[in-house]
Parts: structure tokens; C-alpha cells; sequence
């Protein structure tokens, strides 16, 4: 990692686990409205490949024109005879969306096709023990307890509630969705894990996408200090330094001990010709967390390479400008 810059994916505490649903019938949920996104794209499934179908449905909605076909050779595992979550959402990342795996609940289901977004779903149509999986795309909800789906060779497939919530549920309530750069989910009380998936398209080096994202979430979180510290590395990172410079500002002003945060900093400045600034951030700093700071080595290494860049003479120093909200 050059200079030591410190990304949103290696900071972050990722979430772990899986939440178990303790969903009973679908539309059970509250103010339950009928909607049915009918434009939605069909593709029929071919032999044990629902994945790439399914997932195709989602960037066609999404104004993507990749097709099953194209998704096949990253998705279909000819083994297992079908495809992974990971490989869906590793996908989807490939061609340009943002994956986001929804709350496993009816209620975050519902409200993404209010918003107009059609959502995959992963069913055991079999049992616990015997488990038949199999990849579907939920583009309805109405008001006599049914689901309507995008499902295998069937493009309106009309299921009961009761039953979609059996299946569903059996396959632990799994449900994704794609959003374009900029967009936001429906339901956005957990940022974090939206974060972390603009996280991963930033380290897969998809800059502009992820400053979009970034952008966007700042909207909603305006001192969010995961997104502000997200947005000041992708614009390092594309060589704005002075304006990453006042991002990070603005997030030690909310965190005075973010030292990833003060790390990436003093890079910035350094970037802007203010080595000695830049190595007086990092001294004081030192002095103030001390070494048992989980991110006390990469201060020291970051100041060792400053100060190998560190011009002899006067410094030509261009400081950056007071923080603003992006």
C-alpha cells in the first residue's frame, strides 16, 4: 500500500454473522401497499443456471445491458450446479453496480420495491436437510397475500405469502439488491454496511464510482466519519489532495484521535509540499496516543517516508483549505 494510506476496508470493523429472520407470513407487515414493477426484464433460466438469470433481471432494472450469458462464467459453478452469494455479489461488483444485501425482513423487501427496485432472493424450495436452492427476482407484493416473481422459465410466477415467506426464510431470508453509484437503499438505518460494500468497489480501485457513493451517503450522513474518511482517500487517492486534505480536517475535527484519519492527512500535506507540517502532525500526534495506538507503526512509517521526500531547502507549501461539507 504506498505511502501508507489507510483505506475504509482495513479500518472498519466489519459486520459479522447472519441475522436469523423471525419472519412468519410475508404480508403480515404493516402497511403493506400492492405494488408490481411489470416492466420488470425476464430471462428464462437455462439448466441449473438461476443465478445469472436472476442477477441479469437486476442490471437490466438497474439500465445495464449485461446479460445472463455475460455473468455465467463469473457466476455458475458447475459443481455445486448453481452459484454462491459471494460469487452474486463478487458479480456485481465486476460490472459496475453496488451490491447491497437488504435486512432479512419483509418490511426492507417491501420497501425496495416501493422505492422501485426489483430484489433477488435466495429460496430453499426443498427442506433444512435437503436443501433446493434456487435464485429468484421478487418484483411484486399484492394485496391478497401474494408475491409475484421473476422465477426459472416463469415470468410471472404468483406465490402465496405464506409460502414465499417458508422458502425464503429456509435460505436464512437472503435478499439483494443493485444500486447504481450515487444511489442510496431504501432503508439506510445501518449505514455501515452500505459502506462497507462502497469499501470493497474502492479497493477494486473503481475511484469514480466510489466517489459517487461516498457523495451520495454524505447526503444522508452528512458527519458520517466512515464516508467522510472513504471520500478523502478516493480523492487522495485521485490526486485531489487539497480537497482530501479538508475532508480528513473536518473528520478530526469530529474524531480528534482518528490517526488513520491523521495518517492520511500528513500525506496529503505532503502531497501539497507541506512536509514540515505534515511531519509535525504525525510527532504530535505520536506524542498524544503513544505506542500502543493500533495504527502508531503506520504513523512512524509514513513520517520515515515524508521525510525521505522532504526536499532540502525551502518548502514550496500549498496548504489545504478549510474543511467544507462535500
Amino acid at each position: 500500500m504506498p505511502h501508507r494510506i489507510l483505506t475504509l476496508i482495513f479500518f472498519c470493523l466489519f459486520l459479522s454473522g447472519c441475522a436469523v429472520s423471525r419472519l412468519a407470513i410475508f404480508p403480515a407487515v404493516d402497511g403493506l401497499k400492492s405494488v408490481e414493477l411489470e416492466d420488470t426484464a425476464f430471462f428464462p433460466q437455462k439448466t441449473s443456471q438461476c443465478g445469472p438469470a436472476a442477477l441479469a433481471t437486476l442490471f437490466r432494472s438497474s439500465g445495464s445491458t449485461v446479460g445472463p450469458d455475460e455473468l455465467a462464467s463469473y457466476l455458475y459453478l458447475p459443481g455445486r450446479r448453481g452459484s454462491l452469494q459471494v460469487e452474486v455479489i463478487s458479480a456485481s461488483r465486476r460490472f459496475g453496480r453496488i451490491p447491497y444485501v437488504i435486512d432479512p425482513e419483509p418490511s426492507a423487501l417491501q420497501a425496495e420495491l416501493l422505492a422501485g427496485r426489483p430484489v433477488l432472493v435466495l429460496q430453499n424450495l426443498g427442506l433444512r436437510l435437503i436443501p433446493v436452492f434456487h435464485y429468484a427476482v421478487v418484483i411484486g407484493i399484492l394485496d391478497d397475500d401474494q408475491v409475484v416473481l421473476r422465477s426459472g422459465e416463469e415470468r410471472r410466477l404468483v406465490m402465496a405469502g405464506g409460502r414465499f415467506a417458508a422458502t425464503w426464510r429456509r435460505a436464512d431470508s437472503w435478499g439483494m439488491i443493485l444500486l447504481r453509484p450515487g444511489e442510496l437503499p431504501a432503508n439506510t438505518a445501518v449505514p455501515k454496511r452500505y459502506l462497507l460494500e462502497v469499501a470493497a468497489i474502492e479497493s477494486m480501485g473503481r475511484l469514480d464510482m466510489a466517489r459517487a457513493a461516498y457523495e451520495a451517503a454524505l447526503t444522508r450522513w452528512p458527519d458520517q466519519s466512515d464516508a467522510l474518511f472513504g471520500l478523502a482517500n478516493t480523492l487522495l487517492a485521485q490526486g485531489h489532495s487539497n480537497e482530501a486534505a479538508g475532508i480528513y480536517r473536518k473528520l478530526i475535527e469530529i474524531q480528534p484521535r482518528h490517526t488513520a484519519a491523521i495518517n492520511n492527512l500528513a500525506e496529503a500535506l505532503s502531497r501539497q509540499g507541506c512536509f514540515t507540517e505534515a511531519l509535525i502532525l504525525i510527532d504530535e500526534t505520536l506524542k498524544a496516543v503513544g505506542g500502543a495506538d493500533a495504527f502508531a507503526p503506520a504513523l512512524r512509517q509514513t513520517r520515515l517516508e515524508i521525510k525521505g521526500r522532504k526536499p532540502a531547502g525551502r518548502q514550496l507549501c500549498h496548504p489545504a483549505l478549510p474543511p467544507s461539507s462535500p
